[in-house]
């Protein structure tokens, strides 16, 4: 719910405030704006984050609820530097903490936390800096801001302008990640009476944002919810049949780019890790069970860029601020639709294309089941058996996962197709005679003395030579070998989307299944589920590809590069130095000056100053060496991607690619430049599983590109580039690393 002008000037004067104060509303918005453009290089306002700030720089109590990626952090940092004193901010994990003190370090910005991985000097510098009204930020863990000494502290030696309680969900018990010491966070109110209070969080349904209310006991709060939907994201969800295939094939739609990889459990985390390190990716596990010092350490490889891939439990939720990871898998059904939208929206956060897999199986509810009955008190076990219910209804569904996203939350998608998701994808299709097959499905579980589980029915129904099967004599049963022309999953899957529908119910320690009243009334032709089956040899892609439009890919890498030389000199996660869009937008540019620099989204008067020399000319020696133009002329790219890919714009592209167009030819034809080209062709190869390169680029250069990637990985473009002493351009080396891809994830795991 956005605040109009009548509100806003309401909000001035319940504060004693007039338009005409030096912190009236169009006073506050162009020092507001001042303060993004310096420090981090951004232009305009975020949805919400106006209003998110305002309410801070008029000291009125506010809730913000904006999906990851959104831009939530900003909503109170550029408040805290345009305030006189200092801002508190609660973060519930150290890393996430270190991750914001760098990003804002870097900015320019002097911020620091208090936590329990500093030493004693390290605290009682932060103290020093906190006395002298150096800092403008300090993040504190809830269960340490609540104590008397550091209240004490703060309300001795320091001018507490506000307090933001980021990843506010966790105070309430109705939300997916309750934490008991968020509830202290209430006495914030007493201890500081003159110091507003705002919450942030990215997954409340209305029923948790008004306890967020309560618990922390906002005055008069402003509640500013967003837009829950992430048009960046591709979300696919899949029967689980091949896990370590199914979240390769993922992988491989993503070389050498950060992906995050969720297992219900450390041992499935374990495992899958060890799986993919044998297949040659760069991976680490990341569990509680680890020791401390080894799990920090593996995420900060992750953040660093040192490893690709993170395999996890829901234990690296929050500590993960990372803006440039391109994909998230879930290996296993998560447990509540909230805690999906949290982990899925921990892709794509600086708002580029991004892909989200989940491979679900009836046995995940099976095994959420037991360890709520296990670990669960009575008042939360039945909440989270509804919440469970609701997460595996939306895996059977057929409808538009962007929609049942923002449905959950409250809200309305207002378009009927996506173009994001493998429904509207159309990469299912819904089933003319599932009526049918239901009664088929229903009439063996029937038959079969409702005494026997999922696995088994569907056997059964295959015609399954099984023993099993054979000893109890069900190849004797009528509807023995009905679905036998059926693929396996495919027929699990419909007895699965029947369980999620209700007509079918699992029952006792061994999920027996059993008939329900509803499942009744399908027998008997009165009710007809919705059953859905995946489309044979649907071409599966990333999402979408716009956002690559114009980028030099060639000096994207070099770029990059420059970017982890930079980290690792500084210290900080490559990401905080520059965003993947601010190098796509360089790379697109290609800007000769470090004035031309403030054009780029991201770079404020910091970071221009410290290394836009460098940068400046790394481009435009990049330029010189390939002799393309700099200072093109372009349509801004900066918040937000605009759009999703065009299937029309792909099909022009696909259509002359297979009458066997050269890359030249349809650059010609089309009128777009042979990078652009190349973009549709690695799209091209990726959707029809192409594996030989030789009809876009000679085989001589094709053996070259190959034989270079045997001796220094088939990873990065960049070493390939360099090992043949730039003689082949990055677009030849593009396109056979596309069909080497997919020829080395069609071999079989053990090679």
């Amino acid at each position: 719910m956005q605040i109009g002008t009548a509100a806003l000037e309401a909000l001035v004067t319940d504060n004693n405030l007039s338009l005409q104060n030096p912190l009236d509303t169009d006073t506050a918005d162009t020092r507001l704006l001042e303060v993004m453009k310096q420090h981090w290089g951004y232009e305009s306002f975020r949805p919400l984050q106006r209003e998110a700030m305002l309410s801070a720089m008029h000291s009125r109590d506010s809730l913000t609820v904006l999906p990851t990626g959104g831009g939530k952090s900003l909503c109170y940092q550029v408040p805290a530097v345009c305030r006189d004193g200092l801002a508190v901010v609660v973060s519930p994990l150290i890393a996430l903490m270190k991750d914001q003190v760098d990003a804002l370090t870097e900015c320019g910005i002097p911020a620091a936390c208090v936590n329990s991985s500093l030493t004693t000097e390290e605290r009682q510098d932060v103290a020093a800096r906190v006395r002298s009204g150096e800092l403008k930020l300090l993040f504190a863990a809830p269960e340490r801001l609540v104590q008397p000494r550091t209240i004490d502290f703060l309300r001795r030696d320091a001018n507490v302008s506000f307090i933001a309680i980021d990843e506010a969900h966790c105070i309430s018990n109705w939300g997916h990640d309750f934490r008991p010491e968020y509830r202290q966070l209430g006495a914030l109110r007493d201890s500081f009476p003159d110091a507003s209070l705002h919450a942030f969080t990215a997954t409340a349904t209305e029923k948790v944002r008004q306890d967020i209310v309560n618990q922390l006991s906002l005055k008069e709060a402003e509640v500013n919810v967003g837009n829950f939907d992430r048009p960046n994201l591709f979300y696919r969800v899949e029967r689980r049949y091949d896990p370590l295939t199914q979240i390769r094939e993922v992988i491989d739609r993503h070389p050498q780019e950060s992906g995050v990889v969720y297992c219900i459990s450390r041992a499935n985390v374990e495992s899958t890790a060890e799986s993919l390190k044998q297949a040659g990716y760069s991976v680490l596990p990341y569990h509680a069970g680890l020791e401390p010092e080894q799990r920090k350490a593996h995420q900060e490889a992750f953040i660093d860029e040192q490893v690709d891939i993170i395999v996890a439990t829901v234990a690296f939720g929050m500590g993960i601020d990372k803006s440039n990871v391109r994909y998230v898998v879930h290996a296993e059904m998560p447990r509540s639709i909230e805690g999906y939208q949290q982990e899925s929206g921990r892709a794509g956060r600086d708002g580029l294309e991004a892909e989200c897999c989940l491979f679900y199986s009836g046995r995940d509810v099976h095994t959420w089941e037991f360890l709520i009955e296990q670990s669960e008190s009575e008042d939360n076990r039945q909440r989270s058996m509804a919440a469970l219910k609701k997460m595996e209804a939306f895996c059977f569904s057929a409808v538009c996962r962007h929609r049942l996203l923002v449905n959950h939350f409250g809200q309305s998608l207002d378009h009927t197709d996506c173009g994001a998701c493998d429904v509207c994808r159309q990469e299912l299709e819904t089933l003319p005679d599932a009526l049918v097959i239901s009664q088929k499905i229903l009439s063996s579980v029937y038959r079969q003395g409702q005494c026997f589980g999922a696995e088994y029915t569907a056997q059964v129904l295959r015609g399954s030579k099984n023993k099993r099967v054979l000893g109890n004599r069900h190849d004797q049963l009528t509807t023995y070998g009905l679905l036998k022309d059926e693929p396996a999953d495919v027929v699990r899957g419909w007895i699965d989307q029947l369980t999620a529908q209700g007509y079918l119910q699992r029952s006792g320690e061994h999920s027996v299944l059993v008939i329900s009243p509803e499942g009744a009334e399908v027998l008997k032709g009165q009710t007809s589920p919705a059953l859905t089956r995946p489309k044979h040899r649907a071409a599966k892609s990333s999402g979408g590809q716009a956002n690559w439009e114009g980028v030099d890919r060639g000096l994207f890498e070099e770029l990059r590069q420059f970017r982890m030389e930079l980290s690792v000199e500084r210290g900080v996660p490559p990401y905080v130095i520059l965003g993947d869009v601010s190098l796509r937008e360089l790379a697109r540019v290609r800007p000769s000056t470090v004035n031309a620099l403030t054009k780029i989204y991201g770079i404020g008067q910091q970071k221009k100053t410290e290394f836009g020399t460098s940068l400046v000319k790394k481009i435009t020696a990049w330029a010189r060496q390939h002799e393309v133009e700099l200072d093109v002329t372009h349509q801004t790219t900066t918040t937000r991607a605009k759009s999703r890919a065009s299937s029309g714009q792909s099909e022009k592209y696909f259509d002359l690619f297979e009458q066997g167009y050269s890359r030249q030819d349809v650059a010609v034809q089309l009128d777009r430049s042979l990078d652009t080209v190349a973009n549709y062709l690695e799209q091209y190869i990726e959707a029809h599983r192409l594996t030989d390169a030789a009809q876009w680029v000679s085989a001589e250069i094709v053996d070259r590109i190959r034989e270079a990637g045997e001796q220094v990985g088939f990873g990065r473009l960049k070493p390939i580039f360099e090992q043949l002493e730039r003689s082949v351009g990055y677009d030849e080396i593009r396109i056979v690393l596309a069909c080497e891809r997919i020829a080395r994830s069609e071999q079989p795991a053990d090679q």
